[in-house]
């Protein structure tokens, strides 16, 4: 696949598990720091804003929308005011969003999809895998499944969106950024979400999560930037498919839900050794990667 260098990408994190007004900026992270009412909202859901930047050429995109449009829409607009965009430090604007991806098919990453178009413009492509519209639900126990909510097709269309339904990895945005498609397999130990289920050829199997992809943008002179959703494919299978499909062995940057919380906690050890091996020069655990998955993170 082709992916062109950029020489900045800003990546803004609308939603996500955890708020902390009190962490202190660093040369690469500017922290949002508004105090209530208009202080950042969060929710256990994930959505970037995007925007690449290669010489005069601009894109910005929207991954994932949360779980709800009142959070996703309230810290946008408070982003629009805080000291980074005021003080010129970053350039990303809501209103320039020209398309959407989406992770996969979980209402916490689509779930704010529909109040997004009530705000945005019309007719912008979405970004998507066929998979994430199938029926799925929970194993709370044998006896008991919950239904998960689901992404309604044709509102979706209704609202506004273009699908584009992707399945193989795929550049847009003039070929600065890079959509996984349906990751391959490659460690041993990522297996998925346990007590996942989705209906496929009216069947419930355990979830194969086909439409789970991260994407990638490639940072001249540092390498890949990869950015994960919940990776359910695993997020060392997500890191070392878009190596390959992209060429491209340098890894700057990880981030994204790791989604090594619950019954997925026995995948902390491996995820960090094999995380050790691709050595990124930044690792930003979050969403699903769990509580004790992030500390163990920063400890090693």
């Amino acid at each position: 696949m082709i992916l062109r260098e950029v020489d900045k990408a800003e990546i803004i994190v609308l939603v996500d598990n955890y708020s902390d007004l009190f962490l202190s900026d660093t040369d690469m992270v500017k922290r949002l720091k508004i105090l209530p009412p208009g202080a950042p909202m969060s929710e256990p859901g994930l959505s970037y804003l995007l925007k690449v930047h290669s010489g005069s050429d601009t894109h910005t995109l929207l991954f994932d929308t949360g779980i709800s449009g009142s959070c996703l829409l309230h810290n946008a607009k408070t982003f629009a005011s805080s000291k980074a965009v005021l003080m010129g430090e970053v350039s990303a604007k809501f209103e320039d969003i020209e398309a959407v991806i989406l992770s996969h098919g979980h209402f916490d990453h689509c779930g704010g999809l529909l109040e997004f178009f009530d705000e945005a413009k019309k007719d912008l492509p979405v970004f998507l895998h066929d998979g994430a519209f199938v029926p799925r639900r929970f194993e709370v126990m044998p006896e008991f499944k919950v239904d998960l909510p689901a992404m309604d097709e044709e509102a979706v269309i209704k609202a506004g969106a273009e699908l584009q339904r992707i399945d193989g990895p795929t550049s847009i945005a003039s070929d600065l950024i890079l959509l996984s498609g349906n990751v391959e397999r490659q460690t041993d130990f990522e297996k998925g979400m346990p007590g996942a289920e989705a209906k496929i050829d009216d069947s419930w199997i355990p979830d194969p999560f086909h439409d789970d992809q991260g994407i990638a943008v490639n940072i001249k002179g540092k390498g890949l930037v990869v950015i994960g959703g919940c990776s359910h494919a695993g997020i060392i299978n997500t890191v070392k498919h878009l190596q390959k499909v992209s060429g491209i062995n340098d890894v700057h940057a990880v981030m994204g839900g790791f989604h090594l919380s619950g019954k997925n906690e026995k995948l902390i050890e491996p995820t960090i050794s094999e995380m050790k091996e691709v050595d990124p020069d930044y690792i930003i655990p979050m969403h699903c990667t769990g509580w004790n998955a992030i500390n163990r993170f920063a400890q090693e």
